[in-house]
C-alpha cells in the first residue's frame, strides 16, 4: 500500500467519525493555541520592556561614589576624565537629587529636585516645550534658575506657567528658565513629576559641596562594557575601596530582564506543553478504539495481502493526521488570541515563526509517537483471530 492511499483512508476514517474526529482534536487545538499565545504574549512583553528601556539610554552608566573624608571624586575631575576618554564617552553630567517642598502661591507640593549639569538635556535626549535648558553659566553663578516638568505646571500654576514666572523651592526663590515636553501624561512620580536646576545650586540645598552620583552616556551601547571597565580603573584608583562605588548600566538591566522574561516564557510554555501531552494520550486512547472497533477490517485486509508495515501505516498516518490537523487549527487560533490579547493589554504581541514551527513539529510528532502503540496493536493481529471478531 503507498503513502498516498494510507492518506486516503486515513480522510475517509476522520470524515466518517466527524464527532469522534473533532473531540480528539479539541486537546491538541486547545494545546498548540496555548503554547502560541503565552508565548507571542512573552514574547511581546519582552519587547516593550526592551522598548522602555532603550527609550531610558541603553549607553547610559550609572555611578555612584559614597564620599569619604580622605577620599573624594571630584567634580572637575570627571569631567576630565570624560573628555580624555572621547572615544568611549559622550558626555557626563552629575545629579544631585532630594526632595522637596516647591510652592506658588497658596498651591504646594513635595517633589523630587534634581541638580543637574549643562549636558543632561542631550545626553538623555529630552526636549523641551518652551524656554531653554540649564547653561554652564547658571552653575557656575548658581544662577537660581529651574527647568521644571508638565505636572509641575498643572499643579502649581494650574497649567499655565511662562517663561520668567517664579515659584519657591524649599523657601529659595527659583525662576522658570524652561518647561520639559509632556512625555508621561503629565502623572505624578512619572518623567513630567521633575524639576532641574543647576547642580551647584543643588548641592547648597542639600548643605554639602559633595556629589556622589553621576550619569555617563557611553558613545553607543556597544562601548558600555569598555565605559564600565574604564571607570572602574579609575575609582579605584581614587577610593582604593571597591565597596564605596558602583557602577551599573541600564544594558546589565537588560540582560537580567532577558534572562527573566526567557525563564517565564520557557515554564509558561512548559504548563501549556502539558495539555499537548494530555491531547497526545487522547489521540492514543481514541485509536486504540478504534483498532478494537475496526478489528475484522484488519483481518479481511491481512488475508487480502495486506502487510504488516501496511497496517501499521495505516493508523500511524491517521493518529498523525487528527493530531495535525488539530494543530494547524490551534496555530490559526494561537495567532488570532496572540493578536487579540496583545491588543487588549496595550502591547505588541504576535506570535514568533520559532513557536509555530515548534507547535506545528510537536504536534505532528505527538500524533506519530501515540499513534505508534495502536497502529502496533492493529498490524501484530493475528488475519484468522480477526475475522472470527464479530
Amino acid at each position: 500500500m503507498s503513502i498516498l492511499q494510507a492518506f486516503k483512508l486515513a480522510g475517509k476514517s476522520i470524515v466518517g467519525s466527524k464527532m469522534r474526529s473533532f473531540l480528539t482534536m479539541l486537546g491538541m487545538i486547545i494545546g498548540v493555541a496555548s503554547v502560541i499565545t503565552l508565548i507571542g504574549l512573552m514574547e511581546g512583553v519582552t519587547n516593550y520592556v526592551i522598548s522602555t528601556f532603550s527609550d531610558m539610554g541603553t549607553n547610559m552608566i550609572s555611578v555612584t561614589v559614597t564620599n569619604t573624608d580622605t577620599r573624594k571624586v571630584d567634580v572637575d575631575a570627571v569631567y576630565e576624565f570624560t573628555e580624555e576618554n572621547s572615544d568611549i564617552f559622550l558626555g557626563v553630567t552629575p545629579k544631585v537629587s532630594s526632595r522637596y517642598t516647591v510652592k506658588n502661591g497658596t498651591e504646594s507640593l513635595t517633589t523630587s529636585v534634581t541638580g543637574v549639569g549643562e549636558d543632561y538635556l542631550e545626553l538623555n535626549s529630552l526636549e523641551l516645550s518652551a524656554g531653554r535648558f540649564i547653561q554652564y553659566a547658571d552653575i557656575k553663578n548658581r544662577y537660581n534658575g529651574a527647568v521644571i516638568g508638565s505636572y509641575i505646571v498643572e499643579e502649581l500654576f494650574d497649567g499655565n506657567a511662562a517663561l520668567g514666572d517664579t515659584f519657591k523651592i524649599n523657601g529659595q526663590v527659583y525662576t522658570i528658565i524652561g518647561i520639559q515636553k509632556e512625555e508621561a501624561d503629565s502623572e505624578a512620580n512619572s518623567t513630567d513629576d521633575v524639576v532641574y536646576i543647576p547642580y551647584s545650586n543643588a548641592t547648597r540645598l542639600a548643605g554639602s559641596n559633595d556629589i556622589g552620583s553621576y550619569s555617563f552616556a557611553a558613545i553607543d551601547s556597544e562601548t558600555v562594557e569598555a565605559g564600565e571597565e574604564v571607570l572602574d580603573n579609575y575609582l579605584y584608583g581614587i577610593m582604593k575601596n571597591e565597596d564605596l562605588y558602583t557602577i551599573s548600566s541600564m544594558t546589565q538591566l537588560l540582560e537580567t530582564v532577558n534572562t527573566m522574561t526567557g525563564m517565564l516564557s520557557a515554564i509558561l510554555g512548559g504548563i501549556a506543553g502539558i495539555s499537548l501531552l494530555v491531547a497526545g494520550i487522547g489521540i492514543m486512547n481514541i485509536m486504540l478504539v478504534s483498532v478494537v472497533e475496526r478489528t475484522k477490517e484488519i483481518g479481511i485486509r491481512k488475508s487480502l495481502g495486506a502487510k504488516k508495515r501496511d497496517i501499521m501505516w495505516q493508523f500511524v498516518i491517521e493518529a498523525a493526521a487528527i493530531s495535525t490537523i488539530g494543530g494547524v487549527i490551534g496555530i490559526i487560533i494561537g495567532y488570532i488570541a496572540t493578536r487579540t490579547l496583545g491588543s487588549a493589554f496595550g502591547i505588541e504581541a504576535a506570535p514568533t515563526l520559532n513557536s509555530i514551527l515548534l507547535a506545528f513539529g510537536v504536534s505532528a510528532g505527538i500524533g506519530i509517537g501515540f499513534g505508534y502503540m495502536p497502529a502496533s496493536k492493529a498490524a501484530s493481529l493475528n488475519p484468522i483471530d480477526a475475522l472470527r471478531t464479530e
